[in-house]
């Protein structure tokens, strides 16, 4: 048998397509979905991971936080005042803020009915908080000596979206524990320390003054050295309450992130699945449109074999115009995954990642995939002796 010659097989292969484009896309079109969801999926998962790692890294894993638990009766537990004092005398302690919960509620006017809170709390602050939980001042200024002791608030960022402030105005006020506290300024999202970002900070000296806070902190914020973290976690309990060391609960909120990418990365295998479903669809259209191109053009596989072509070359012809219309339709959905994953990506301001799995495994799948969709139509063309054929013009 002689061997077709690479210009005559692309020639060949690409015939039903060029004549028939119309089909040809619509029968790729279901693969390109297929291998886009796939492409997508994994370039979005990694992105997403990739931009999270880069914000625990910058942030730092080695906050934690020591807050009150629940006493032996189920009762709200109390932290020392002297906890912040005795856990900074841990050797690789680096800082240590904290801040307590204050018995009050914030509203933009005092004409707000009590029960609207919002879900907004109220707490005392230390003057370190920010740099210590990694947020910063996005407008207006953080406390300081003297504001600390004055009716001064700070908004994180959650309650100052709620209360509809959105920068710091000369003169600007809430309703804070039935009286009026100076908005001096709004912090950025603490993506560490959620409840910073619905609550309205004020000093530890104007909260013991003006809403009657015993001055026992809820919650203390420490940093430690990067590669002393597990050992400062296993003794912050019994440093902060030496007495009630169970009362206490100590936790890393890096480990809750890393946590909530996880169970975002769990909802990866759904959406691969339905791209799978797809590219299994798209299979189906290729096999049908290539078990019509073999009925339709039973006079050019007669002429073809009448003038010397063998059932090698038919065969390979109508499997190669398969295969070249599972890479057409694999090409285009790397193409649309890789697309909608770099402008989701900007979007959220993240890296764009495409692992090569995605885009080659999506690849091979979509030509694996043409070829056996084409398998039996090209035997069946194959079959077909040139005097069928003709006879069935």
């Amino acid at each position: 048998m002689r061997a077709l010659r690479a210009g005559d097989l692309a020639r060949l292969s690409t015939l039903g397509l060029r004549t028939r484009k119309v089909r040809a896309g619509l029968s790729a079109l279901g693969i390109a979905i297929g291998v886009a969801a796939i492409v997508a999926v994994l370039g979005l998962s990694a992105s997403s991971q990739a931009g999270l790692l880069s914000e625990i890294d910058r942030l730092g894993t080695n906050l934690l936080t020591v807050s009150n638990g629940q006493s032996f009766f189920g009762d709200k537990a109390e932290l020392p005042k002297s906890a912040p004092a005795m856990i900074g005398r841990i050797g690789p302690v680096t800082a240590v803020e904290y801040t307590g919960k204050a018995d009050a509620s914030v509203y933009r006017s005092d004409r707000i009915p009590a029960v609207n809170t919002n879900g907004l709390q109220v707490q005392a602050a230390s003057l370190g908080l920010p740099k210590a939980v990694g947020t910063r001042v996005a407008s207006g200024r953080w406390l300081n000596a003297a504001t600390a002791r004055q009716p001064v608030v700070v908004l994180g960022a959650v309650a100052a979206a709620r209360l509809g402030i959105d920068r710091v105005l000369p003169g600007m006020r809430v309703w804070l524990g039935g009286q009026w506290f100076y908005v001096a300024g709004i912090l950025a999202p603490a993506e560490l320390a959620p409840d910073i970002d619905r609550s309205a900070l004020v000093g530890f000296p104007a909260a013991e003054r003006y809403l009657a806070l015993d001055g026992h902190p809820s919650t203390i914020y420490v940093r430690a050295a990067t590669d002393q973290v597990s050992a400062v976690q296993s003794v912050l309990a019994p440093t902060a309450s030496p007495e009630a060391a169970n009362q206490v609960t100590v936790s890393q909120p890096s480990d809750a992130l890393v946590a909530r990418a996880k169970a975002k990365s769990a909802l990866n295998g759904l959406f691969l699945g339905l791209g799978a479903v797809s590219l299994l669809v798209g299979a189906v259209g290729v096999a049908n449109i290539m078990v019509i191109s073999v009925l339709e053009r039973r006079s050019e596989i007669g002429l073809r074999r009448a003038l010397g072509a063998t059932r090698g070359h038919v065969r390979l012809q109508f499997l190669s115009e398969a295969t070249l219309l599972g890479l057409l339709g694999g090409a285009v959905g790397v193409a649309a995954g890789a697309g909608a994953t770099v402008a989701y990506a900007q979007a959220k301001k993240w890296g764009a990642v495409i692992p090569p799995l995605a885009w080659a495994g999506g690849l091979g799948a979509a030509v694996l995939i043409g070829a056996i969709a084409g398998l039996v139509p090209a035997l069946r063309a194959a079959r077909m002796s040139p005097t069928e054929a003709l006879w069935s013009v």
